[in-house]
């Protein structure tokens, strides 16, 4: 039953902290934060065992031939391990930022099931229970979205759930239909459809539902709507959408669906994987570009995670065992660039109520310690050596190069001069003089920037320790082998 930790103390932590009220903030705050520490632990215990070769499998039976189970592979674990830390360095920020929100037990409560199916989605045994947990997620997300109440957020809740859903019945159809054809399908590095494997139609069709339903969440475009006008949620909610748990599980499930359920020689040989990587490519470019225009912080980053939500999908998709390594670790490197940044915006608003790259002049001589964290993670985010960006970004340019997909390389290159292109002016327009004096005393509320400061020094670690075990390099490389018949770069 350990391998069921990771997603039943979050849920747990949810239910008490609804349990616990507005009134007892500070036993509230202390239920989640050791939640957080418990399931690290846990889960930094299952990483050890994965390594050694022990791998934890857990089913519930739900009817005839039909179970819902979790299992603790190594590439389920990376996204598990992303979520559950990180879930520990948000809640530090979150209780900065939510100090005199309303609702704040709803909303921690809330915060606490989306780790949990997040958790579920990383480490589904199989594409039903995959199912499940995605749409657990999308419903525990929405009150996050929504949880200002302004009209705005009633808006934007809305479009998400819509795209949501939709993308939900879409994946519905596809895991109901592949499981008439082939019955139950665990994950299995390299392909479990062996036995349906001539049912070409059938199966392209299949991978075209999953795709659009994972889709959305990953933000592949033209299903990305949603998530621009999601960043009227507050800030920790915007690193939960962006960098934490609800992009991350699409862009997951595409890994999943393209290395362990059709494998990369299917995927090759059916013709499905060469659209897929068309279609990234088209997303990275397009809302790269689109970045470029935004003077609001918030959607210039949103536009910023489609394009490098796409890093992601093009790598897995390409069915190079470099580049799907690449996208892998990138999966860990952009959540702690990311949330490093989204944490900066809701910094610099919650502090000097400013939203707007146009009104940032003067920021970083008032907030010194948050724009160099925001530099770290833009810098690397742009792939500038020896950030962690750098890393992961070489392996997805070395593996499409490997494959002989020159055009890729372009894409992620003019993606990489685009990054710089839109991250920035961020950076020149805060260090221009403006009406914001340098504090007298702390630049912002300790507890908001010191998980900035914190996930920015792992921005750094991350691509220094790129090269050593352990690392979500090599963990990345060591997860994806098995897919590729046990290689080794």
């Amino acid at each position: 039953m350990i391998a069921w930790v990771p997603v039943a103390v979050p849920a747990l932590v949810g239910l008490i902290t609804l349990m616990l009220g507005e009134t007892r903030g500070r036993a509230r705050n202390a239920v989640n934060l050791l939640g957080a520490i418990g399931s690290s632990a846990v889960v930094v215990s299952l990483v050890r065992s994965a390594y050694a070769g022990d791998t934890f499998t857990s089913r519930i039976p739900m009817l005839p031939g039909l179970t819902f189970g979790v299992s603790t592979d190594l590439l389920g674990l990376l996204f598990s391990a992303v979520a559950t830390v990180l879930w520990g360095v948000t809640l530090v920020y979150a209780i900065g930022y939510m100090d005199h929100a309303r609702d704040r037990a709803r909303f921690f409560g809330f915060f606490a099931w989306c780790i949990s199916a997040a958790n579920g989605v990383a480490l589904a045994e199989d594409p039903i229970s995959l199912f499940i947990f995605y749409e657990v997620l999308s419903l525990t997300t929405y009150p996050l979205v929504v949880h200002n109440g302004t009209p705005e957020a009633l808006a934007a809740g809305r479009k998400y759930l819509f795209y949501a859903l939709g993308g939900g019945a879409a994946l519905l159809v596809g895991v109901a239909w592949l499981a008439s054809i082939a019955g139950p399908t665990p994950f299995t590095p390299g392909g479990a459809l062996g036995a349906v494997a001539g049912r070409n139609n059938e199966l392209r069709a299949i991978f075209a539902l999953m795709v659009a339903g994972f889709g959305v969440k990953a933000a592949l475009m033209p299903l990305h709507g949603w998530l621009p006008g999601a960043m009227v949620a507050p800030a920790p909610v915007s690193s939960l959408l962006h960098a934490v748990a609800v992009v991350k599980a699409g862009v997951f499930g595409i890994i999943r669906l393209v290395n362990e359920l059709y494998g990369p020689e299917l995927a090759t040989s059916l013709g499905v994987a060469t659209p897929l990587a068309l279609l990234a490519a088209a997303t990275i470019l397009i809302s790269s570009v689109i970045a470029l225009r935004q003077d609001d912080l918030k959607r210039r980053l949103a536009y910023s995670t489609i394009a490098q939500l796409s890093y992601i999908t093009l790598g897995t998709a390409l069915c190079s065992p470099l580049a799907a390594a690449g996208a892998v670790a990138h999966l860990a490197h952009h959540a702690v660039m990311k949330i490093t940044m989204f944490f900066t915006a809701g910094s610099v608003y919650e502090t000097l109520h400013v939203k707007k790259v146009s009104q940032m002049p003067g920021v970083a001589r008032r907030m010194p310690l948050t724009m160099i964290s925001f530099a770290v993670a833009a810098f690397a985010l742009a792939g500038i050596p020896p950030l962690a960006g750098f890393a992961s970004k070489w392996l997805l340019a070395a593996g499409a190069a490997e494959d002989g997909s020159v055009w890729a390389v372009l894409v992620y290159v003019t993606s990489g001069a685009l990054a710089i292109g839109y991250m920035v002016p961020v950076l020149t327009s805060a260090l221009r003089p403006g009406k914001h004096a340098p504090a007298a005393g702390p630049e912002s509320d300790p507890r908001m920037l010191w998980p900035i400061v914190a996930v920015a020094v792992l921005t750094v670690v991350f691509g220094l320790t790129a090269g050593l075990p352990g690392s979500p390099t090599h963990w990345a490389i060591t997860a994806i082998a098995p897919s590729f018949g046990g290689w080794t770069p």
